[in-house]
């Protein structure tokens, strides 16, 4: 009865330091976790960050993945030639050729009986024909006053290269594409010897009440705002200002119980769009109290940080003025 009593003893004794030796384990992969929480706006780049983080981190997309991208660029590339039609009665713009007209019909008839994957050499010819009319081009200048995807030239200035046969999405093409995230995305990555979750969530209103769920233990929060979207209005509220959307959302991130020494960095994205977009639209259409020189990178990080009450003392690093609570501000083209 002793010696089983005593291999008893050394079994759960044995149990007891394998337990301990994963709990001591987890403890430490969990202490080499940083968990960083996408935040922002719709259409504000947060997916495309993801993307980014993918290629750079986890050897990029495979060729079936990217595969799987081509329809949506294809449904990308439709959508928004259907949206810059769609606009000239609202804009009053007419087609320099009449012909379009005949053009635009066609274009909605194949549209609407498109299958994914399918782009046809007819469906390719409508849309060149239609992108190159210069009142689509007139219309498409004034892209700010509708919806329209911030990738449509890109597709639609490349559409033989995109119907060939055998074609397959560039890592480009994929960064372009846009799918409306809803709910929450995990990517997981390694860097180092640290290992990261980041968590894209959905940037429309509709989607912010799930962001309550990735709050507990974020390591930074990496929030993004468009700098191209000065002129720009919500796809859910046509009466809201993006810019002021992102300013307002970005005051109450900053001033969030959950987030009072958490860092944040702060991606203005979209500069190249803002560079071609502000030497024609000035920048008082969103800040009407500014009525200077509005083509300088740095006011406009000045300016976001500007606009809004804070609670918080901030730390500009990149702008050089260092204040108190650490917000890391980056600039890109994303």
């Amino acid at each position: 009865m002793g010696s089983g009593a005593s291999s008893e003893s050394k079994e759960s004794a044995r149990r007891s330091r394998e337990l301990e030796k994963k709990l001591q384990e987890d403890a430490e992969r969990e202490a080499r976790t940083v968990k960083l929480l996408l935040l922002g706006a719709g259409e504000s780049g947060k997916s495309t960050i993801v993307k980014q983080m993918k290629i750079i981190h986890k050897d990029g997309f495979t060729y079936q993945e990217r595969m799987e991208f081509r329809p949506v660029i294809y449904s990308n590339a439709v959508q928004s030639i259907l949206s810059i039609v769609k606009a000239l009665t609202k804009l009053g713009i007419n087609y320099e050729n009449p012909a379009r007209i005949e053009d635009e019909k066609k274009l909605c008839a194949m549209a609407t009986n498109l299958e994914d994957g399918d782009m046809t050499s007819e469906l390719v010819e409508l849309i060149k024909q239609l992108w190159n009319d210069g009142g689509i081009q007139a219309c498409f200048a004034r892209a700010s006053e509708y919806q329209l995807n911030d990738s449509a030239a890109y597709y639609l200035n490349d559409l033989d290269r995109l119907a060939m046969p055998d074609y397959v999405p560039s890592e480009q093409d994929v960064l372009h594409s846009r799918v409306k995230t809803t709910g929450i995305i995990e990517t997981q990555f390694s860097f180092k010897d640290l290992n990261f979750r980041m968590f894209d969530v959905g940037g429309q209103r509709s989607e912010r009440k799930k962001w309550i769920h990735c709050f507990e233990g974020v390591t930074c929060i990496i929030f993004c705002a468009a700098l191209s979207a000065y002129d720009m209005v919500l796809v859910e509220d046509k009466e809201v200002n993006r810019m002021h959307e992102s300013l307002q959302l970005f005051n109450s991130i900053c001033n969030h119980k959950c987030f009072a020494t958490t860092s944040i960095v702060l991606f203005l994205n979209k500069k190249d769009l803002f560079k071609e977009k502000i030497t024609k639209v000035h920048l008082n259409i969103c800040f009407p109290e500014y009525n200077g020189k509005a083509f300088i990178y740095l006011f406009v990080c000045l300016l976001f940080l500007f606009f809004f009450p804070r609670r918080k003392y901030i730390q500009m690093i990149r702008v050089g003025h260092a204040l108190k609570i650490k917000i890391f501000i980056q600039v890109t083209y994303i």
